[in-house]
């Protein structure tokens, strides 16, 4: 059977939340947002799981998480490790976080074997969505970013990250990592890239949720580009993070092709405490409509 990997990017610390949300229970008998994840996933023809998480996690992530799938879904676990840098660096003094997205993705390199799609463990992306990035990843050299509108993905307790998206009829352009919050009638972004001005867009414009289709090619661009991007930063190590839209945007203006694909699914996200209420609701009327099953892995 030939492999369709995801990769599962676990290794944040869900400050905001107020801790490790990724275990934080949701559905109505103990399910956390990543299974729903992975039930999805299953449903749709991934049959190899891949955590990526901290080291010091791996206990309890395979108690609560692992030894729930690990019978119906080939399971690895990638340790994205500070210590993991080009060579010539040190991690600077007083450094706890990882060192982002992309690093994430990066330290999966050794259990990817073609295309594979990503997500994050603690955003809960609809059944449908694992349907299109399923398909979308089978025989292309594109990468693939199942597309949300960035109303539907805002918190009403703050401001959110975003990969704000530009395209033409479906080709992207480019992928502006944001902090974005609600303003009026349009949306207020401002990149985390401190070299760029800050910007408003209509609340029916598209954004990448961290949920994204690639080939290997992504793994070399993080490879290559690693050493500058430490080298650059030298004197901001302590916060520095390499983030994948950049990364992304750096292969497209390599030649690479990245398409948005349209998805029916409804995106939920526990990006603050207060979120949750919203999300076991949600999850409920999926149930109802027959979605879910009511006990996911019964």
């Amino acid at each position: 059977m030939k492999e369709k990997t995801l990769v599962i990017l676990a290794a944040g610390m869900g400050s905001r939340f107020g801790g490790m949300k990724q275990i934080e229970p949701v559905g109505p008998n103990g399910e956390f947002i990543i299974d729903y994840s992975i039930y999805s996933a299953i449903r749709y023809g991934f049959n190899k799981i891949v955590f990526v998480i901290k080291e010091e996690n791996y206990d309890i992530f395979k108690e609560t998480i692992g030894s729930r799938v690990e019978d119906k879904v080939k399971v690895e676990y990638a340790f994205q490790r500070l210590e993991d840098i080009p060579e010539g660096f040190v991690v600077p003094e007083g450094r706890r976080k990882p060192w982002g997205t992309a690093h994430a993705v990066y330290a999966a390199r050794d259990y990817i074997n073609g295309n594979f799609g990503i997500i994050t463990a603690d955003d809960f992306y609809g059944d449908d969505a694992f349907r299109v990035l399923s398909l979308g990843i089978d025989d292309t050299n594109d990468y693939i970013i199942p597309g949300y509108a960035i109303s539907d993905t805002l918190s009403e307790n703050g401001a959110v990250k975003r990969g704000v998206i530009v395209h033409e009829n479906g080709i992207v352009k480019s992928v502006t990592e944001s902090s974005c919050i609600l303003d009026g009638e349009k949306v207020n972004c401002t990149p985390l890239d401190e070299s760029k001005e800050e910007f408003y867009v209509e609340k029916d414009h598209p954004v990448s949720m961290l949920m994204n289709g690639f080939t290997k090619d992504i793994l070399n661009t993080i490879g290559n580009d690693m050493h500058d991007a430490f080298a650059n930063n030298q004197d901001h190590l302590l916060d520095y993070e390499m983030l994948l839209p950049d990364i992304m945007d750096e292969d497209i203006k390599n030649g690479k092709t990245i398409r948005v694909v349209n998805t029916t699914a409804h995106w939920m996200g526990m990006t603050y405490k207060e979120d949750k209420q919203a999300l076991e609701e949600f999850i409920r009327s999926e149930i109802a409509s027959g979605v879910y099953p009511e006990d996911l892995w019964k």
